[in-house]
């Protein structure tokens, strides 16, 4: 895996909140005046309101969730303690929450520290879990079967140093009505795991805030691919964020290479219609 910067960079943002100048205000009278200047703010924000965690759950051993069964955190803040709890930016730290094939992981606010997050050792959903600040990881993906399926849906995640979800297996990640703000990267395909597969990404109707590196990376020499549809990147006229790119993985360990970014119809399934700016 790519090494990690030792120090965590925060970013932080302001959003200028807009307002309205519309002729004939004195006629149409202040309440009318708000509305229009409420609905431009809403057009003009990324996304909506993070939930408010119901309780507090300190984790200091890994939580194992058993092929098939779900595991219902009802919006609690679980953070890791003890062992889970030191905080660092490490690889190979240990999850949070371990999912065996075919478990599910919903409503879960995950805090701080949060080790490695959450690990899918098979088939597994992700549905309404939020991270507030990313720790190595957010989620990885480490099924060895082609066949694999993993599900994200609803949630997000915020303060990622580097990855928010990292690609480790084989089969087809798919996210949906995700958000995510101030990130190194949104999903990436391993670019240099010792054991290599064909992985399929597709991220559809997700809300992406500045800053971030890039939404989407595959390795096209193992013949990934990345579809993107309804994806809104907020906060970045000026188009830094890369939305897919392409890289040449190994497994050898070695850095992998960039070879380009943006769509190409193969590697990169999008095309502009599928990405907006507000």
């Amino acid at each position: 895996m790519t090494p990690r910067a030792n120090q965590r960079v925060r970013h932080r943002r302001s959003l200028t909140r807009r307002r309205a100048v519309v002729g004939g205000v004195a006629a149409l009278g202040l309440t009318g005046a708000l509305v229009i200047a409420d609905s431009m703010q809403s057009q003009a924000e990324a996304a909506p309101s993070w939930p408010r965690p119901t309780a507090q759950q300190p984790v200091p051993k890994t939580i194992e969730v058993k092929a098939g069964k779900t595991h219902d955190g009802e919006l609690k803040r679980y953070y890791g303690t003890g062992d889970l709890g030191d905080g660092g930016q490490g690889e190979g730290q240990a999850p949070l929450i371990k999912l065996q094939d075919g478990a599910v992981l919903k409503n879960v606010v995950i805090g701080s520290p949060a080790a490695d997050g959450v690990h899918c050792m098979g088939s597994c959903t992700l549905k309404n879990v939020w991270w507030e600040d990313v720790g190595e990881d957010a989620a990885s993906f480490k099924s060895k079967s082609a066949g694999a399926t993993y599900t994200v849906t609803g949630g997000g995640a915020r303060k990622a140093d580097d990855k928010v979800f990292q690609f480790n297996g084989a089969g087809r990640l798919t996210i949906s009505k995700f958000q995510v703000a101030d990130f190194g990267k949104l999903v990436r395909s391993c670019g240099n795991c010792s054991k290599q597969y064909k992985r399929d990404i597709v991220v559809d109707d997700v809300d992406v805030t500045a800053p971030g590196g890039s939404i989407v990376g595959v390795n096209t020499n193992y013949n990934d691919t990345a579809t993107l549809r309804k994806v809104r990147i907020h906060g970045d006229g000026a188009k830094k964020i890369k939305t897919c790119t392409r890289w040449t993985g190994n497994d050898n360990g070695d850095e992998p290479v960039q070879t380009g970014h943006g769509p190409d119809g193969k590697h990169c399934k999008f095309t502009a219609a599928d990405i907006s700016y507000h």
